[in-house]
């Protein structure tokens, strides 16, 4: 437990149903606060602090010892509390599913420092977490077939490695990955990447990455587009089993 937040919360003459009804969230999501490691999403954290009388760094101090990058947070608290998540990637494997080797490569070329670069892949490879914990968010990706088979600098070792997590991530009773095919063609996906969260209250957001910033997008047409877009690429991308044996098939191709 967190014993700071469950002492405020008593302090402040509050349940977590109370609380839950003055910041506006589900009851199960403000009990979750009470467990160590759960903050509220960076939205809420301020007017949790105000309601308990405490500041955000004495109810969650490790806020202050976060790795992800400030304009990555608002979306990876939102992935840390959603239910499910639908990721498309045309480019990359998800974060979720990479392994260290491959998180590297990703940032290979950026002006980055040596420890901005391990920050950074620690913090994601921190958030695959949320994979392992006892209910774990259903993950269900699609990726374009040449994400399998492209590697960096001719590092043919890494990307049969991350090949082989993406098999046994696959495995995971939270997980279905699907593989569009290369002989597909031009499909709606070519538009870029994107996520869609489903939170504990019902609501849905989404994740579109760009060149030069990610957002976050909460206008439900937006988000209804997406939605839209997501069902034509899951028409032409391979059951779980065929996607499976295209993965492994692609891991041994890089031996």
């Amino acid at each position: 437990m967190n014993p700071v937040f469950v002492t405020a919360l008593a302090e402040a003459g509050l349940t977590t149903e109370r609380l839950a009804a003055q910041v506006g969230v589900d009851p199960k999501t403000a009990a979750r606060w009470a467990n160590p490691g759960r903050i509220p999403q960076t939205r809420l954290r301020a007017e949790v602090a105000t309601v308990l009388g405490r500041t955000i760094t004495e109810l969650w101090p490790e806020v202050l010892k976060r790795r992800d990058p400030v304009w990555f947070r608002p979306w990876a608290d939102l992935e840390r509390e959603a239910v499910a998540l639908r990721w498309y990637e045309l480019a990359w494997v998800p974060g979720l599913l990479q392994t260290e080797a491959y998180a590297r490569a990703t940032l290979a070329g950026e002006n980055l420092t040596r420890d901005e670069v391990d920050d950074l892949v620690s913090a994601r490879i921190a958030r695959q977490s949320i994979l392992h914990r006892d209910r774990p968010p259903l993950l269900v990706v699609l990726i374009d077939e040449l994400v399998l088979r492209r590697t960096a600098g001719g590092d043919r070792a890494m990307m049969r490695e991350q090949c082989q997590h993406l098999a046994r991530c696959a495995a995971l009773p939270s997980v279905q990955v699907h593989v569009v095919p290369a002989d597909v063609g031009m499909y709606p996906g070519h538009g870029g990447q994107f996520i869609l969260a489903d939170m504990p209250d019902g609501t849905r957001v989404a994740h579109v990455d760009g060149q030069v910033k990610a957002q976050i997008i909460e206008q439900r047409a937006e988000v209804a587009t997406l939605d839209r877009r997501w069902a034509r690429i899951t028409g032409v991308a391979l059951p779980i089993a065929p996607s499976l044996a295209l993965i492994t098939e692609a891991a041994e191709s890089w031996s």
